[in-house]
């Protein structure tokens, strides 16, 4: 599926966190969890849990480009993920929906054996098998235009899918080697959902009637802001512990009052009101407890390349080295008691294995050696010394004499972003780059500033995952003209490439030993660090307001929530 670029750092489950080792607050586990965990037999039955979420999606077919982070949440209480994440982002096979999944053999072709649970059945009484993945590769192997996919990566690898010889077996063949298989078929819809192009368009935007999971879609009420998830009768597993589980669209901002009067059961929240809670919880004024890890996302500069100043790598070069990364990590995640080093790498975050600090491509990080590539640049500062205190003299082209100001956007909603963007403007001004900070709404930030192309510089965010090489691809691809003369972006809004990084990680994707995918990753990420169109800052903090009593919900990391034991203690 497309994925997700994030401003304010509430989405739950498509956006999920990742910690940094030993920064659990309690209840947690050293990979990236904080969760208020109890044993099944600890948890009483029944019950509705009020979660709130940022939106109510405008679409439950995860595949589609409209989909959100609700949509993901739904998607994993409602439908087949073959392979969840632990908290450190590594894949694990579900059991109750696979008895096995392997790759068989790798010559002449890949070829992996799914051999599915035999209790496995749609809640319209139909087995999961084969017809099923076969529906669901036709949909979104990229093929055919009349299916509004948002992406096909992996399914356009694929050269067949069909029964195995064995019962409940589905064999999938690959045209060429794919490493990251087991990111395939994640959700499964049924086939009456991808069956056809109008069913794949039409049939699961605002409804799902067929389920395979602990829970099914029992309502969708746009107006109303709420997404009703109701125990799925039909569920082969361990029978969900809720009643209920409502999906409530409430503003980030009313999200920690909400909690505290007991109208929420679990809220993600903005740092900002970290302190007050903080506070709220010690003295128990309130019924509730505050989980945090840092999350499976980061926060990046994003330097737009594809004109003006930053066009010239030298002056994107000149703009990372003047920033001090350090100095905002710990702004941002020291108050909140979070690991604060800043994020080494654009594919990989700090748990995960094979990370690593590439961020020495840049060169070293001092406003000595930015203001030297800027003079290398053809820019030099105004004799005119500035009244702001702080600011060196601004830089001025050679050619023009024109000042070097770049136009900065920031999402309005966003406390922290404003806060480190602000910072950020000090630090250019002290090399002499001028910022001119424009703050947007965020229906507008994404829309008509970062996909067009309308900034020279901006804050925003994007999930980690498990699979860089598929995942992130789009994020980084060298942009391509296209046929009407204007440029094909996919997700890389920096609009700063190259083929060297295109080419190493369609490497590291057909890569199927372990190791020497790594190896290529790591590359590419110290390409993607030398073309200096996005600069990581850190991991951002994932913070959750759970009321007192909730069982098994809190900062997940990147881990994938076991739906049917959340609940609320005996």
């Amino acid at each position: 599926m497309s994925r997700s670029v994030t401003t304010t750092g509430t989405a739950i489950a498509a956006v999920a966190a990742l910690a940094l080792a030993g920064c659990s607050s309690g209840g947690g586990d050293a990979a990236g969890t904080d969760v208020a965990t109890a044993p099944r037999d600890a948890v009483r039955d029944g019950g509705t849990m009020r979660w709130a979420v940022d939106s109510v999606p405008a679409t439950l077919n995860a595949f589609q480009a409209d989909a959100d982070g609700t949509t993901s949440l739904v998607a994993d209480a409602v439908l087949p993920t073959l392979f969840r994440l632990d908290g450190r982002g590594r894949s694990q096979r579900d059991a109750d929906y696979l008895d096995s999944a392997d790759v068989v053999t790798t010559e002449p072709r890949q070829v992996v054996s799914y051999r599915i649970n035999p209790k496995a059945r749609w809640s319209d009484g139909r087995a999961i098998g084969a017809g099923d993945f076969a529906a669901q590769w036709k949909a979104l192997r990229g093929d055919n235009d009349a299916y509004w996919t948002a992406r096909n990566a992996g399914y356009d690898r694929i050269a067949s899918v069909e029964p195995g010889k064995e019962p409940h077996e589905v064999r999938v063949t690959f045209a060429k080697p794919y490493a990251d298989w087991q990111s395939l078929f994640a959700p499964l819809y049924p086939a009456s959902v991808t069956g056809s192009a109008r069913a794949f368009n039409d049939a699961a935007r605002h409804n799902l009637p067929v389920s395979a999971g602990p829970f099914s879609v029992r309502n969708v009420s746009p107006k109303g802001g709420t997404i009703t998830l109701a125990r799925n009768p039909s569920w082969w597993g361990d029978r969900a512990k809720l009643n209920a589980l409502v999906l409530a669209a409430v503003p980030v901002a009313k999200r920690p009052a909400a909690v505290a009067a007991g109208t929420l059961d679990v809220a993600e929240f903005e740092p900002s009101a970290y302190a007050n809670l903080r506070k709220q919880a010690d003295a128990k004024s309130p019924k509730l407890s505050i989980r945090k890890v840092a999350e499976a996302a980061w926060s990046q500069l994003a330097l737009n390349g594809a004109a003006g100043p930053l066009a010239d790598e030298r002056v994107r070069h000149a703009v990372a080295r003047a920033i001090d990364r350090r100095a905002i990590a710990d702004a941002v995640l020291k108050p909140l008691g979070l690991p604060s080093k800043p994020l080494g790498n654009h594919l990989l975050l700090a748990t995960q294995e094979g990370y690593a600090d590439h961020s020495s491509a840049l060169g070293t990080a001092d406003a000595a050696s930015a203001r030297a590539l800027l003079a290398d640049a053809g820019w030099r500062p105004a004799k005119v010394q500035p009244a702001a205190k702080g600011a060196a003299p601004a830089m001025r082209s050679v050619r023009t004499g024109k000042a070097l100001t770049l136009r900065f956007i920031l999402p309005e909603s966003s406390l922290t972003l404003n806060q480190v963007g602000v910072r950020i403007a000090r630090m250019l001004a002290a090399i002499g780059v001028r910022t001119d900070i424009t703050r947007v709404a965020d229906d507008s930030f994404f829309r008509d500033h970062i996909a067009s192309g309308d900034f020279d510089l901006a804050l925003y965010s994007w999930p980690g995952t498990a699979f860089p090489a598929t995942d992130d691809r789009p994020i980084f691809a060298k942009p391509e003209p296209a046929a009407d003369g204007t440029l094909t972006v996919e997700q890389n809004y920096t609009r700063v490439g190259t083929d060297q990084i295109d080419q190493l990680l369609d490497q590291a994707a057909g890569e199927l030993d372990h190791g020497a995918a790594r190896d290529l990753t790591a590359r590419a990420d110290a390409r993607i660090w030398a073309a200096a169109g996005s600069i990581p800052l850190y991991q951002r903090p994932q913070l959750v307001a759970l009321r007192t009593g909730i069982a098994n919900a809190g900062a997940f990391g990147f881990a994938t929530p076991r739906y049917q034991d959340l609940g609320f203690r005996k």
